[in-house]
């Protein structure tokens, strides 16, 4: 049978907060399903809804997060370790930043910063296993984007050398998750050093190939590099693991374009939209998918400079669950076809001897 599309499913992220019903499993969880959510994607990074050193450690506690999940009336997708593969490369001129991500022991201290990075990254592998999924998803992290615009010239060599320090970071990763059966899917995004189709093709280059190493599609931020994202899907569908459904628009003019300007978001050319108020052909890229078996999840990732984090979550599970494709098994003409031997065939097209 046909792979058919997963969900509709949501990436809490965005929505956990101090307040319920968004400050425990339990809440979270049963507001998602009370949306007609049917999996949600949990990050791994936020204490308030899951711990990733007792989930690396204890079966018993995944046992109980499933069941938290089960009794919500949700799944498990995937665990995010975004934050936490942002940390395993960073270029000095973000360490700043990027200390918030981390715990304050390591503040000031990119190589212990990186360290611990790398540790929760591992430690999502067995967790993973433990919550009897495949696949996480995360970031690569950056070393070469600032570096994007190449003036004043780039020394030769100098993109390279970060690519080979990426793979000489996350390979050692990579395998710890082989080991374990488990992928990551990265997503392809600005600011990250793999940012489109060149630069995943140069991070799988420099790692090999390596077999866990897959993608998590995310088209808003193919639009907003003016890129095709449709046929992004047919170049790479074989790594896509994951999807994020997400909405942007880009709306150039004669003041800004892809950079925008230095503008808040809601001044961007380029901006982040609900489902359904931005540009992103979904039909189209759900098809495509379904095209290619794609048999995992579709899970909303919610972020919009205008509409509220609840309408948007509201909106986007009715979205997505139109637009997945229970994709047939039958061929649209096949009562018209009838039963055919070698000879009918080689008489249909003339041919005697």
């Amino acid at each position: 049978m046909p792979g058919r599309i997963k969900g509709p499913a949501l990436f809490l992220a965005q929505f956990a907060g101090d307040e319920a019903p968004f400050n425990t499993l339990e809440s979270i969880t049963g507001w998602a399903a009370g949306l007609g959510y049917k999996g949600v994607q949990i990050p791994s990074f936020d204490s308030r809804l899951f711990d990733l050193d007792r989930a690396a450690q204890s079966q018993t506690y995944c046992d109980e997060v499933k069941g938290i999940c089960t009794d919500a009336g949700v799944v498990i997708t995937e665990l995010s370790t975004h934050l936490q593969g942002q940390l395993v490369a960073v270029n000095p001129a973000y360490d700043s930043a990027f200390d918030a991500f981390a715990p304050a022991a390591v503040h000031g201290n990119p190589a212990a910063r990186q360290a611990w990075a790398v540790d929760q990254v591992k430690k999502a592998a067995q967790a993973a296993r433990n919550l009897g999924l495949s696949t996480t998803v995360s970031f690569t992290g950056s070393l070469a984007f600032p570096y994007l615009y190449p003036w004043p010239q780039r020394p030769a060599g100098l993109i390279e050398e970060a690519f080979a320090e990426l793979a000489r970071r996350w390979g050692p990763i990579l395998d710890h998750y082989d080991a374990l059966g488990v992928d990551i899917g990265f997503e392809i995004h600005p600011g990250e050093d793999v940012f489109d189709g060149a630069s995943w093709e140069m991070f799988l280059d420099a790692c090999n190939g390596h077999t866990r190493a897959r993608i998590n599609y995310d088209p808003s931020h193919f639009l907003l590099q003016a890129m095709d994202y449709v046929q992004f899907i047919d170049l790479y569908h074989d790594r896509i693991c994951a999807f994020h459904v997400k909405d942007a628009e880009f709306n150039p003019d004669g003041r800004q374009g892809v950079y925008s300007g230095y503008q808040p978001w809601l001044n961007r050319a380029g901006r982040f939209r609900s489902l359904g108020d931005g540009q992103v052909d979904f039909g189209r890229i759900f098809s495509k998918l379904a095209q290619y078996d794609y048999d995992s999840w579709a899970v909303l990732e919610w972020e919009c400079c205008l509409k509220s984090p609840q309408q948007g979550a509201a909106e986007g599970a009715p979205f997505i669950a139109r637009h997945i494709i229970d994709v047939t098994d039958k061929a649209f003409d096949d009562f018209a076809g009838g039963a055919t031997d070698p000879a009918q065939l080689r008489a249909m097209l003339g041919v005697t001897s």
